[in-house]
């Protein structure tokens, strides 16, 4: 089988593609794999509890149960869904937002395809343009959605010291150059892989430079407020003219119905709009059958904030606890964890790539992700990138606690050869 140009970019191998299928075979097979790669949710009881109610009610209800599973929405989204979220973005940060700025897509994953591709590639007159993403590491699955080859420009970041192990990424403003080729800037907040937020500082400077240049600032808040707000840090939620805010059901512990929220300007709606139609004819309606009466009560942000934040706060500090213990007198260093539900590991100097360190653990029976993966964009050939791995602590403590020890084995025998 010939396969076209557009058919081998996005068959062939890329992190996110190693990423899923290592998820998929391992959830598939239940082998006793640890599951310290994907980005997968943890299992939060209270959480699921509540999804459960939502949906016996809906069952409960034979008019919204066909609604629900039978009938086509709207190309931008479920319109009661969209307004209840507008309405909940208008009282709670003061956004002036109506349904006319917000889309839904199957996932965020699909938004970014759209968005990406709509602000960089080929322009009229052979011009071509680019996603910028001034904070590299960034997310992995940016990597390969661009239709266009040198898609991404990427700026290393300036590297703060906290203490013997923590150290933290800052926006390198002198290394962030917008030329005219740069068509959006994207950064995700709090940042995966590395539990980074942008200072309020960075974003507002971020998003100067933008209008300065009159292209958009994603911003990609999956772990984000107001939901699920996997923030353990202050961080001012933002959205203007000239910026595209990006969120996701996935991890408040629904990535299985896949839906993803695009806020934007009315213009830039009704393209996510038409797109969806063509790729999709429209998304997917139980996310927001399942949340809508959570968000028209604002008790979405009750639970995420109470329930959902605190959750994976506790298993990233034990996860740290735990790695500190494993990996005494070594020379590593932690991200400090902002958010997420990731740890961010720099092995400093290390003599193998953390591809190795990769295969190594797989070999063992732990997933983790090699670090090189998420620097889209940055040409150069810093070490940094080969000398990380990014570690999932959501999963089962115990199986947290094993693989981390477990990594600090093949570490400890990575050093000593």
């Amino acid at each position: 089988m010939k396969l076209s140009m557009f058919g081998r970019m996005f068959s062939s191998g890329s992190g996110i593609i190693q990423l899923m299928d290592d998820l998929g075979n391992a959830l598939a097979k239940d082998e006793g794999v640890l599951m310290l790669g994907g980005g997968n949710p943890g299992y939060i009881p209270d959480v699921e509890e509540v999804f459960r109610r939502r949906m016996q009610r809906v069952l409960d209800d034979r008019a919204e149960f066909q609604r629900m599973i039978g009938n086509y929405d709207a190309p931008q989204g479920e319109s009661e869904f969209i307004d209840a979220l507008g309405a909940l973005l208008r009282r709670e940060f003061g956004w002036d937002v109506s349904s006319n700025n917000i889309a839904i897509t199957n996932g965020s994953q699909s938004a970014f395809f759209m968005l990406f591709n709509m602000f960089a590639g080929l322009f009229e007159h052979g011009q071509r343009k680019r996603i910028l993403l001034p904070l590299a590491p960034e997310y992995i699955g940016y990597a390969d959605q661009g239709l266009t080859d040198d898609f991404f420009r990427a700026s290393r970041p300036r590297i703060e010291y906290i203490d013997e192990h923590m150290f933290k990424y800052h926006v390198d403003f002198n290394a962030v150059s917008l030329t005219d080729d740069i068509g959006a800037i994207c950064v995700s907040r709090p940042t995966n892989p590395t539990g980074n937020v942008l200072t309020d500082q960075e974003v507002n400077q971020l998003g100067q430079l933008a209008a300065l240049h009159d292209i958009p600032l994603i911003i990609d808040s999956a772990y984000g407020t107001p939901f699920p707000h996997m923030i353990f840090t202050e961080a001012t939620p933002v959205w203007n003219e000239h910026t595209v805010v990006t969120m996701s059901l996935s991890k408040l512990g629904l990535p299985g119905v896949r839906t993803g929220i695009v806020i934007a300007q009315p213009d830039t709606i009704d393209a996510i709009a038409g797109m969806n139609a063509v790729l999709n004819l429209a998304s997917g309606s139980i996310g927001p059958a399942l949340t809508l009466d959570l968000v028209k009560s604002g008790d979405i942000i009750q639970l995420s904030k109470d329930v959902i934040r605190p959750h994976y706060q506790r298993k990233s500090e034990q996860a740290i606890n735990w790695l500190s213990k494993d990996l005494r007198d070594l020379d590593y260093y932690v991200h400090k964890p902002e958010g997420t539900m990731f740890l961010w590991i720099w092995f400093k100097d290390i003599p193998i790539s953390s591809q190795d360190l990769y295969q190594r653990l797989k070999e063992r029976g732990v997933l983790v992700v090699p670090g090189h993966h998420f620097f889209p964009g940055l040409g150069e050939n810093w070490q940094h990138k080969h000398e990380c791995i990014r570690v999932n602590h959501s999963q089962d403590p115990n199986a947290v606690k094993l693989g981390l020890k477990i990594i600090a084995d093949e570490v400890k025998e990575a050093y000593a050869t």
